[in-house]
Parts: C-alpha cells; structure tokens; sequence
C-alpha cells in the first residue's frame, strides 16, 4: 500500500438516506437505510495526484432504473439498495466503476459537526424558515458563523429560494469543504474515537475498519485547493416538458467532468476534442461584485474585453461581503478554461468547486486585490 494504505483511486458511492422507520413486509429483511437518498455524491480519492473529487448527483437527475422505469435517481435507493445505485449510477455515468458505497443517515453529519465544536461557513443571506411537520427550524444571520449541528443542517436543508435543490447542492459543498478543514487540524485527532463511533452508528457501508481508516487520513491529509467539487451538468426542466420537476443531463458536460476528474473517457465517438485559448473566449462568464468599489464588476468586465472575451454577464447582485483574493470558479467543472482565465487575473485564486453562478460557465467573484493592482496598473 501506499503511504496512506491506499495504493490505486478508489472511488466510493456516498449516499446521505432520512433513516427508514416503517414496519417490514412480511417475511422482508429490515432495512433501515431502504429510503430515498437525498444526497448522493461520487467520491474519487487518488493517492497518485494526491486528490480528492467530488461529484454532487442532483436528487432530481432523471434516469431509467431498470426494471422501474424513467424517475428521479433518488428512488434507486428504495426500489434496490446500494447494488441498484451503483449500477444505475454508473450506466449513466459512462461505466465508471464504483468501488464501494456508504449509506448515511442525515444524524451522522449533525452529530460529527457538533464532535468538532462546530463548522465555520459564510451565510450569504438571512435563513428563516419553519416547518411544523418536520420539526425543521432555521434561523441563521447572513456573516461568517460558527455553526453548530442543527444549524449547519438547517444551512443545508433551507430551500425557500428559486435554487431549490441546487441552492443545497451548493451549500453542502461548503460544509463538507468546512468540515474537512476543520477535522484536518492536528488537535481533532484525540477525537478520532469519538468521529468513528459517531461514523458507526449511523452508517451502512462494505468499507473494511481499516479502509475506512485509510480513507479518512488520505481525505482529511490533502490540501484544500486538492478537493475539488462539481456538480453534474444539467439543467432544471421546465414545465412544459415533464409533469414533476427533473434535472436532465448536459451529456457534453458530463463527458467533460468524468475525464476531468474521474479519467474516465466519454464513450467511442464522442471524444472530447482539446482546445486551443481562442476558444476559451467564447465561455459564459458572470461577474460578481465582491469589492468596495460599486464598480468593481464593471472593471473586471472592461478588463476581460479588452483581453477578448465577449460572453460577460453581470451577476444579479453583488456577493454581501468583501474578498481578497479574486475567485474563479468553474461552475461546471472546467478546469482548462478556469486555469487560462486565472492567470490573467494578478493575485487569485481558483475554487475547483459549483458554487458560483448556475447560468455561467465560470463565475469571477472581484477582489480587493485584483482591483488593487489593476488600478495600479491603469494608464491615467
């Protein structure tokens, strides 16, 4: 084995499922996990680039499940276990194959961000909502908190916005990003008992003690731009098309994020042709505002003509607070042209994750440090 006891990729198939209370058939075997499975996300971890990817899998994704029919991937899960979504998953993921899978119960992230005294996560805007039925309350202020872990449930789970389901895609890239930092430091080690007793109680899984060991050092050892997030392309159907709500598939899209972070190569004939920079040029980008200046978007969207791009959006608002560093994020997954833009941005950096704006192709947060030196640089 390698230096972490993993010796090749592993790719594992993690499922976040509401626990199952209802009473067995008769003569059926009780499943406590047989449930709809909220979160799903392929995970990659590779020792050889020293990586972590993850896949967020919309629940909504509409797929055939054999012998089912066409619905949303979620219901996989409740009609045939981790067998039916590993191989659902991967019929429609261009075969990657899938080593091995993890059943969570929604407590299991509650009670781990509480074991770690809390996540620290940037609220972008107020929380507010209440639900009766699911005994669901959240409260949370827009600024930069330290959440516990009903709060950062809460976090995740609110969806009162037009994002819906995406909206929590997105944030549960953040947390998980939070979570992994704040496990990663030194002084959580004597805590390692209390994360795997945690971890046992509320997961189903045919990880070995000892992979899931070997795992939770290689994951919580590499370096945070090494954990790369994307969503999988596709968009909201609309309702003309469908009677329930699906996310379909962007195939191109998908193609591109299998052989970019999982090298996996789109089926024969549909090879994903390289690209030279001029073609970089023609790539939706939004613009957001993450400055002092009010018109720092607008100079960013100067600057980006004048080095030919021509496909430049405003964002609808500007981001509530201010940054440093410039963020170019590739909302779905393309890393070559996220790369090519940010060396033409002094002082940024790149978010390898989907948290920037649905509509883009790459989402540019302004900077302080950007617009500093910009202005520095300007003729008068």
């Amino acid at each position: 084995g390698g230096r972490y006891g993993i010796s090749r990729p592993v790719n594992i198939m993690v499922m976040g499922v509401d626990l199952n209370l209802e009473e067995p058939e008769e003569g059926e075997v009780f499943d406590p996990f047989k449930s709809r499975s909220d979160t799903m996300l392929l995970v990659r971890l590779n020792p050889g680039t020293d990586r972590v990817s993850i896949l967020t899998i919309p629940r909504d994704t509409q797929v055939e499940i054999p012998d089912v029919g066409v619905t949303k991937i979620n219901s996989a899960n409740w009609w045939g276990g981790p067998e039916l979504v590993t191989e659902v998953v991967s019929n429609n993921l261009n075969n990657v194959q899938i080593d091995r899978y993890v059943r969570v119960s929604t407590g299991a992230f509650r009670e781990l961000v509480d074991v770690v005294d809390g996540v620290e996560v940037y609220v972008p805007f107020a929380m507010q909502y209440e639900d009766q039925t699911q005994k669901l309350k959240i409260d949370l202020q827009p600024g930069l908190q330290n959440l516990d872990g009903d709060e950062a449930e809460g976090f995740v789970r609110f969806r009162n916005n037009e994002l819906g389901d995406i909206g929590r895609a997105q944030r549960q890239q953040i947390l998980l990003k939070a979570l992994q930092k704040k496990m990663a430091n030194p002084v959580m080690l004597t805590r390692l008992p209390q994360i795997l007793s945690v971890l046992q109680k509320y997961i189903d899984s045919n990880l070995s003690v000892g992979e899931t060991l070997a795992l939770l050092q290689f994951g919580l050892q590499v370096g945070s731009d090494h954990l790369q997030m994307v969503l999988l392309p596709g968009r909201f159907s609309g309702p003309e098309e469908y009677e329930e709500s699906f996310w379909l598939l962007d195939l191109a899209g998908m193609d591109r994020v299998l052989q970019t972070y999982f090298e996996v190569s789109p089926p024969i004939g549909y090879e994903i042709a390289t690209r030279d920079p001029s073609q970089y040029y023609d790539i939706k980008i939004v613009v957001q505002n993450a400055t002092d200046d009010p018109e720092g978007d607008f100079k960013m969207v100067e600057y980006l003509q004048e080095q030919g791009f021509h496909n430049l959006h405003y964002a609808d608002e500007d981001w509530p607070r201010t940054i440093n560093p410039t963020q170019v994020i590739p909302q779905w997954g393309d890393l070559d042209s996220a790369e090519y833009l940010r060396s033409l941005l002094i002082e940024s950096e790149l978010l390898a994750n989907s948290t920037g704006d649905l509509g883009s192709d790459l989402t540019i947060r302004v900077g302080e440090d950007w617009l500093q030196k910009h202005a520095s640089t300007q003729p008068d």
